[in-house]
C-alpha cells in the first residue's frame, strides 16, 4: 500500500442537533488541526473549556454509546463523528461542543460526511504512521455471544456479523474493504434498536432526543391498535403503522444490510480511539460499543508492548509489485550476483519498500559461512541502498535519464539478528531531509516478518551514468 501524509479539513464547519439520549441542542464546530494533533473534543461551554483527547483509556461509559471523560467533563456519543472523520481519511481535528453530546441527526453519520465534503480535506506535512497487525487479537464475551478478532493485513478491513434471533432482521453480514468505500458503503446507515429497547429506554426517560427520524425502529410482532396510537404519542406523530411485523413507521432501508452496515459504522468510529491508523483484518461477530471498547483496549495495549512495530511494512507476496526484476534491471546498474533488490512493494515520493527473497543458491554462502549460512550484514546494507537508489533514480526520471547512486556515508549501522536462506527480506528506505545538489540521505530499515534485523543512516550521490 502506498504510504500517505496526514490530513485535516481546509477549514471549519459547524452543525447543529439534539443529543439522541439527552435531549440537549449541542452546536458543535469541527476545526481543522496541526499535524500529530489526532481528534480532540473540547466543551467551550465549560469555565476552563477542557480539552478532551480521543482515547480509548478515556471511555467511561459505553450503554448507549461511547461516551469520554477527562477531570470530569464528559462528551457522549462519540462514535458517529469519529467514523466519519475517520472514515473519509482526516487525522487532526478539534471538535468543540457547547455542550456533552454529539448531535444524533439522522442516526448515521451522513450529515457530518457532508459537512468534511463541502469544506474539503488537505494534506499535511506529516507521514501518517501505521501500526501493522501481525498476529490475530482476539476478545470474547460469552454472556453477550460477541466475537471480535483482527488478522494481518496490508489494509483496513471490517466484516460484521449480526443475529438476534430476529425475524426482521434475520443474519446479517456487512463488508468494508477499504475506508475509501467508507462514504458510499457505510456512511448513510442509521442506528437502530427493537420496539422493547425503545419502550424501556422512553420509560426511563434515556432517549429524550430520540424520534422517528434518527433511528430505525424494528418491530418483532404484530402491534394492536392502541398500542400503535401510545406510540404515535410518544414520538408526536399524528400517525405511526406497521403494515406487518418489520420497520416502524414503514421506514425505507438505505441498504437491505443497513443494521450490519451501522455496526460497521460504529466498529470505525469506536476502533479510532485507540490513537494509531491500524493495518488490520477486523471480524466482529454480533460487537457493540461495550465489545468495541474492550477489544480496542486490547488492540491499544498490544501496540503499547509493540511499539517498534509501528509503520513496520507488511509483504503480502499475493499482491502485485510495483516495479518487478526487469524494471530494476533497467534502472539500476548491478547485475547477478550483485543485484539484491528484487521487486519494490511501496513507493512515494520520499520511502520506498523493496524485498530480496534470501536463497541458499547465492555464491557468498560457499564461504560465508560453510555448515551455518548467514546473509553478509554488509550486502544488507547494500541491499537497502540499491532499494533507495530505486526511489531516487526513479525519481530523476527513470531508465532513460541514466543516472547512478555512491555511497558517501553510513552511520549507525545495527544488525539485530541473523538473515538465514529461506528468509525474506523486507527493506524500507525513507528520506530524511531533501534531496540537494545530488545529495541524499536517508533512514535505512530491513526486517524479516516484524522483526528488525538491520538499521543503517545512509547518504549517497547521484551522478551521471558514464558512457562508452
Amino acid at each position: 500500500m502506498l504510504q500517505d501524509n496526514q490530513k485535516t479539513l481546509k477549514s471549519e464547519f459547524t452543525i447543529e442537533g439534539v443529543g439522541l439520549h439527552t435531549g440537549l441542542k449541542t452546536k458543535m464546530t469541527v476545526m481543522p488541526a496541526s499535524a500529530g494533533h489526532g481528534l480532540k473534543f473540547q466543551r467551550i461551554d465549560l469555565p476552563e473549556q477542557p480539552i478532551i483527547k480521543a482515547d480509548v483509556d478515556l471511555v467511561v461509559d459505553t450503554s448507549r454509546g461511547t461516551t469520554l471523560e477527562s477531570k470530569g467533563a464528559r462528551v457522549a456519543t462519540v462514535e458517529h463523528i469519529l467514523a466519519a472523520l475517520t472514515g473519509m481519511g482526516v487525522d487532526n481535528a478539534l471538535i468543540a461542543l457547547d455542550n456533552e453530546e454529539i448531535p444524533i441527526m439522522d442516526g448515521s453519520a451522513w450529515a457530518f460526511v457532508e459537512k468534511i465534503e463541502e469544506v474539503g480535506i488537505v494534506e499535511q506535512d506529516a507521514k501518517k504512521i501505521y501500526f501493522s497487525i501481525d498476529t490475530n487479537i482476539a476478545y470474547t464475551d460469552d454472556e453477550k455471544n460477541v466475537e471480535m478478532v483482527a488478522t494481518p493485513s496490508t489494509e483496513y478491513k471490517i466484516t460484521t456479523m449480526i443475529d438476534f434471533n430476529s425475524n426482521v432482521l434475520g443474519t446479517q453480514h456487512a463488508y468494508l474493504k477499504s475506508l475509501k468505500s467508507f462514504k458510499k458503503e457505510v456512511a448513510n446507515c442509521r442506528t437502530f434498536c427493537f420496539l422493547h429497547e425503545i419502550e424501556y429506554l422512553y420509560n426511563n426517560n434515556l432517549i429524550k432526543g430520540g424520534d422517528l427520524d434518527n433511528a430505525i425502529v424494528v418491530v418483532d410482532r404484530v402491534l394492536e391498535k392502541d398500542e400503535l396510537e401510545k406510540l404515535a404519542k410518544m414520538f408526536k406523530k399524528d400517525h405511526i403503522e406497521v403494515k406487518q411485523e418489520g420497520i416502524l413507521n414503514n421506514l425505507k432501508l438505505h441498504h437491505h444490510n443497513e443494521p450490519a452496515r451501522h455496526k460497521l459504522l460504529d466498529i470505525v468510529g469506536d476502533l479510532s480511539l485507540i490513537g494509531y491508523p491500524i493495518k488490520a483484518n477486523i471480524i466482529a461477530y454480533r460487537p457493540g460499543h461495550k465489545s468495541n471498547i474492550a477489544f480496542a483496549k486490547k488492540i491499544k495495549d498490544y501496540i503499547r508492548k509493540n511499539k517498534t512495530m509501528l509503520d513496520v511494512p507488511v509483504y503480502d507476496p499475493t499482491v502485485p509489485a510495483i516495479y518487478d526484476i526487469n524494471y530494476i534491471s533497467k534502472l539500476l546498474p548491478h547485475r547477478y550476483p550483485f543485484l539484491l533488490v528484487d521487486k519494490i512493494i511501496e513507493l512515494s515520493d520520499n520511502h520506498i519498500v523493496g524485498i530480496k527473497n534470501v536463497t541458499f543458491n547465492e555464491p557468498m554462502f560457499t564461504g560465508h559461512f560453510p555448515d551455518n549460512p548467514v546473509f553478509p550484514g554488509v550486502l544488507q546494507l547494500e541491499a537497502l541502498a540499491q532499494t533507495g537508489g530505486v526511489l531516487v533514480l526513479n525519481n530523476q526520471g527513470g531508465p532513460e535519464k541514466q543516472f547512478d547512486t555512491y555511497f558517501l556515508k553510513i552511520d549507525n549501522a545495527r544488525f539485530k539478528q541473523k538473515v538465514m536462506p529461506g528468509d525474506t527480506l523486507i527493506m524500507k528506505m525513507e528520506l530524511t531531509q531533501p534531496i540537494r545538489r545530488g545529495i541524499c540521505e536517508m533512514k535505512g530499515t530491513a526486517y524479516v516478518g516484524n522483526k528488525l534485523v538491520c538499521e543503517a543512516d545512509l547518504m549517497a550521490q547521484i551522478v551521471p551514468r558514464a558512457t562508452k
